[in-house]
């Protein structure tokens, strides 16, 4: 028998590299949903062509945020059921959609996180570092001046400090880190998750550095720092 999927929002994890990483719950829902938000046509076409799903598609990004929102909204009030993904892992970290979430729960509209895969859990697993207790702090600013102000910000947390960032800007921040919390700080450098190039480099963070520069390496990452003590 089908669910009565009516009026509601679902957030769908999908796989952040390993398209073997879905969950049973996922494919469901994305087959017997009127239709699907993606955060870009390109990806989100991708990903439903390998499982073989036909779905109406619509997109919401940082760029059309405010105006796709108030629409999607409607189209939801109107009676229909939606899934939001991303272009990889869960959606609404450090990724869009957060407007249309509280839109729909001003509205009463059930809104179902639907778990599966992300970045952060397998990088913290994976590093070997004692993770009881972590800061996770995301995206660095872009800008030169304001990512090395964050980053003395963080020089005063004593935790495990979690960092996201773009793949190209793996080495400058890998070199911000040496030069503001320091060439010695324990360092977990998480590299394309789930991938067949899945790796995870540990070490002081001028060492880190050192392999990111003689390997050119440039992916997906996750970058731990293990600033519980001061070095």
């Amino acid at each position: 028998m089908t669910i009565n999927m009516q009026t509601k929002l679902y957030l769908v994890s999908t796989p952040i590299g390993n398209y073997e990483d879905i969950t049973i719950r996922a494919l469901r829902i994305l087959k017997e949903v009127d239709f699907i938000i993606c955060e870009e046509f390109k990806e989100g076409r991708r990903l439903l062509s390998h499982y073989q799903i036909e779905k109406e598609l619509f997109e919401l990004n940082e760029h059309n945020e405010n105006e796709a929102a108030d629409d999607l909204l409607l189209k939801i009030i109107d009676g229909k059921s939606a899934a939001l993904i991303s272009d990889a892992g869960t959606p609404l970290f450090s990724d869009p959609g957060h407007l249309l979430v509280e839109l729909c729960i001003s509205q009463r509209i059930d809104v179902v996180p639907v778990p599966g895969a992300n970045s952060l859990l397998p990088a913290l697993i994976g590093s070997g570092l004692d993770f009881e207790k972590f800061y996770y702090y995301g995206w660095l600013s872009p800008k030169k001046d304001e990512r090395k102000n964050e980053l003395f910000k963080l020089k005063g947390i004593r935790e495990i400090i979690v960092l996201l960032d773009t793949p190209y800007r793996l080495k400058s921040l890998l070199a911000d880190v040496v030069k503001i919390l320091g060439k010695n700080i324990r360092t977990v450098l998480a590299f394309e998750l789930t991938m067949k190039s899945e790796n995870f480099y540990r070490g002081t963070a001028r060492e880190i550095l050192k392999i990111a520069e003689q390997k050119n390496l440039k992916g997906e990452f996750v970058l731990i720092l293990d600033n519980k003590k001061n070095y």
